[in-house]
């Protein structure tokens, strides 16, 4: 047991009304202390633990012991203050060690969480170090995290990433600022295509061209949880540089009306 405040409070708190209440027997009329003592020992266990609350427990029955020796005109203990005694001892003893084992587990779920959540700072500042989009999703697909590349290869201000928003919602983010490099009357079929992906957990790599140029690779990873983790990695360099600038429309061309072989073109047209 460590010694302070918290650690002695306890203690005194129940040597000082074992003391009190022995004092006014000798006048007036004062029940037993022993409910009061147990809350007391209830305290000390709560705030300081078992060893505080066990040194509360031994002063209680020492003190309870001292009022029923003087409670009568005729010194003494019955067998019913024996009795008694048992109980309060017991009673007191029970709840030192549930309200000490109670904190002690409390304590440890504490730490526990304090490690988890530092742990869970630097894992989050160092995914916003990799030029990596990364958005971890729940089993309902709204994000629960979505690290700084994503936020800046689609312009999504911090007010919105930060709101926890449905994937659907980040879909229609990037049709609505115009990120996606795709006629308008494709974009439909585009997003449906990826909603789909993401609810089934297909991790077939998709290439995502945005209009400003940069390519990113898209790829669905199903989560143990039911989540998803969205990943877009740039890969710019390796496509763009054997892209042929006049055969641009040709390539697009190849693209089926309902994008169901969108996949298949955008590989040819790398």
């Amino acid at each position: 047991m460590r010694f302070g405040c918290r650690a002695i409070s306890g203690p005194v708190l129940t040597a000082a009304v074992a003391l009190l209440a022995i004092l006014l027997d000798r006048s007036v009329a004062v029940p037993s202390p022993a409910p009061l003592f147990v809350c007391i020992v209830a305290l000390a266990g709560s705030l300081s633990g078992f060893g505080s609350a066990a040194t509360s427990a031994a002063i209680a029955v020492i003190g309870a012991v001292l009022f029923f020796f003087n409670h009568r005109a005729i010194p003494g203990i019955t067998l019913i203050d024996l009795v008694r005694l048992g109980l309060l001892a017991a009673t007191t003893a029970g709840t030192a060690a549930i309200t000490g084992l109670m904190r002690e587990r409390l304590l440890e779920t504490f730490a526990a969480e304090r490690r988890n959540h530092a742990i869970a700072a630097r894992l989050s500042a160092a995914l916003d170090q990799v030029d990596i989009g990364i958005v971890l999703l729940d089993a309902e697909t709204r994000a629960e995290f979505i690290n700084r590349a994503f936020r800046d290869y689609f312009a999504l201000p911090d007010a919105k990433a930060d709101g926890k928003p449905p994937f659907i919602a980040l879909m229609y983010h990037g049709r609505d600022t115009g990120a996606f490099e795709l006629p308008e009357d494709e974009l439909s079929a585009f997003i449906a295509q990826r909603m789909e992906m993401v609810r089934i957990g297909d991790a077939t790599p998709i290439n995502i061209n945005l209009r400003n140029g940069e390519v990113l690779r898209f790829v669905c990873t199903a989560l143990p949880d039911g989540g998803r983790m969205l990943s877009y990695t740039p890969v710019t360099d390796l496509v763009r540089h054997t892209d042929t600038p006049a055969q641009a429309d040709y390539y697009r061309s190849l693209r089926d009306p309902s994008n169901r072989n969108l996949i298949r073109y955008l590989r040819v047209a790398e």
